[in-house]
């Protein structure tokens, strides 16, 4: 008997319960007591179980009630996803997108950009990849993403690109460092020094800057493949690089981290780098790349 269970019986075992009465969950629904009264006996007599004791002046749920009724709302839960799922597929909406972010990005307003969507479409999916350099547009190239952002200006007449943002930076070193102390006695930094040091520097996985070297000064260099990484080897002594201030302002505030007043990179180390907002050009965006792109060109 228990392939004869509806969704409908399911339905009003939750209204019930939620209303505290049959009268109340009969309101909700619409129909006549008696109907409801009818479907949750009926529901009982499926399962062979007592969902309602009916002793006091209202019906409370038995202890199996409480349990099938959290099986129920599971079961409708599933029921439902698929039925928004499916209207999504008849109005064109993506299963899921790949999305590339630079790692100089700041994540707030990913983080904001991708609330929006999960909103606006809570069943799309999304797989999130780092893609520092050039990585983001191969990735894009080579349709492996719907949408990146890359710090990386590599015309393609294939790549229609919108400025994001602009993402400051700063040359940094640990506060143990030696060149922290020439910084606090208000030494200037020149170029020649820094090439003295061990730079953190992050590599491109791709091949599209292959030879080409960003704000790279010194030949002893550590790569890294991401910023957290190359974070926590400055911050270890290692050596100095560059970092997006998102990521730092806290460690300079802490003095875990000092700027190097290079000139070099600008005053007091700072440099700013343009964020690109990528799709293809031959490519339609779907309605939910739609709007993760207008939510992160808002910013």
């Amino acid at each position: 008997m228990l392939d004869a269970l509806t969704l409908d019986q399911m339905r009003v075992l939750i209204a019930v319960n939620e209303a505290g009465s049959f009268s109340g969950g009969a309101d909700r629904l619409g129909r006549a007591q008696s109907a409801v009264s009818y479907a949750i006996g009926n529901l009982e007599s499926q399962l062979g179980v007592t969902l309602f004791d009916r002793s006091g002046y209202r019906p409370v749920l038995t202890p199996e009630g409480r349990m099938l009724l959290a099986d129920a709302r599971a079961i409708l839960l599933k029921v439902d996803t698929l039925r928004a799922r499916a209207r999504g597929f008849g109005e064109g909406v993506e299963l899921g997108l790949e999305v590339a972010l630079d790692p100089q990005f700041p994540l707030d307003l990913a983080a904001r950009a991708f609330k929006e969507l999960q909103e606006a479409y809570p069943l799309v999916t999304l797989r999130l990849l780092s893609a520092p350099l050039g990585e983001a547009i191969r990735l894009l190239q080579e349709r492996h993403c719907t949408l990146v952002i890359s710090g990386i200006d590599i015309p393609d007449p294939r790549i229609e690109r919108e400025a994001v943002a602009l993402v400051p930076r700063a040359a940094v070193v640990s506060a143990s460092h030696p060149l922290a102390k020439r910084v606090a006695n208000g030494e200037a930094i020149a170029s020649a020094e820094l090439a003295d040091h061990v730079q953190i520097v992050v590599e491109d996985p791709s091949t599209l800057t292959r030879g080409r070297e960003y704000d790279v000064l010194s030949p002893g260099t550590w790569r890294v493949s991401d910023n957290a990484t190359k974070h926590s080897l400055i911050c270890a002594g290692i050596g100095w690089g560059n970092l997006p201030l998102w990521l730092i302002e806290r460690d300079l505030e802490e003095g875990r981290l000092v700027r190097i007043p290079a000139a070099e990179f600008g005053p007091n180390g700072e440099t700013v780098v343009r964020m690109w907002l990528m799709h293809r050009s031959d490519e339609q965006l779907g309605p939910a790349a739609k709007t993760l792109r207008k939510a992160l060109l808002r910013g």
